[in-house]
């Protein structure tokens, strides 16, 4: 990455709210060199251009910070793919406990070794099936918050990630600003999985004209039994 990115990825994070050390952006100077080098290879990303990758990949993923929800929290990121938003928000908030999952075990080796590279410590790295995993007791209830970033629609993603959350927790769902279809349809299925009505926020991806959103879930039960359903009976439940 450039001195005129890391300056442009500088000034994307303050927009944001956050303060990011040098540490953290030669970090990310180098996650984003290694993503664009193993995407020749491996596919991890259709954004290939340096610059849409700070905006669109880590400032995009940088926005779920300014809130503080997730400082010193054990954090679960469903469906991670190439580390995001997990990897990102690790690198510029270090206390964060955090395990990223997704289904590609290439992937998940590829991640380990970029965080080795990097010197990230407290990292989990869980390959497997979401729907599966959160029925493992070390996995279900076990999380402060569970993240996903465009990873399906919403209902099927709140089925998917709720039920890491423990009791009193939050859910975090980074999601296109026109959602407000898919949002209302999630509500009766939430409220199934112990979730409280969503609270949606939508930003402003710094240095674009792309509106996100953020969709937060506070979990004030306990997901019941036989949730998550296998994909097939999720598939079929949200036609």
């Amino acid at each position: 990455m450039t001195e005129e990115l890391k300056q442009e990825l500088r000034v994307g994070l303050t927009h944001l709210g956050l303060s990011p050390t040098e540490q953290a952006v030669e970090q990310l100077s180098r996650y984003c060199d290694l993503l664009l080098e193993k995407n020749q290879v491996m596919n991890l990303t259709a954004i290939t251009d340096p610059a849409q990758v700070v905006k669109l990949h880590f400032l995009d993923s940088a926005a779920l910070l300014p809130t503080k929800a997730l400082t010193g929290k054990k954090i679960i990121d469903v469906g991670t793919g190439a580390g995001f938003p997990g990897l990102v928000l690790k690198i510029l908030d270090p206390t964060i406990r955090l395990t990223l999952l997704d289904t590609l075990g290439k992937r998940m080796d590829w991640l380990e070794e970029v965080a080795g590279e990097l010197g990230l410590k407290g990292i989990t790295f869980c390959k497997g099936r979401a729907e599966e995993l959160s029925h493992q007791k070390e996995h279900r209830d076990q999380y402060d918050a569970a993240v996903s970033r465009a990873l399906a629609s919403m209902p099927m993603l709140a089925e998917l990630c709720m039920p890491y959350v423990k009791k009193g927790g939050l859910f975090f769902a980074m999601k296109s600003n026109k959602t407000d279809e898919e949002i209302q349809e999630a509500e009766a299925i939430i409220a199934k999985l112990g979730g409280e009505k969503p609270f949606v926020m939508d930003y402003l991806v710094p240095g674009t004209e792309v509106y996100h959103r953020i969709v937060t879930v506070y979990k004030g039960e306990s997901t019941p039994k036989g949730y998550p359903r296998k994909w097939t009976k999720m598939k079929e439940a949200n036609k």
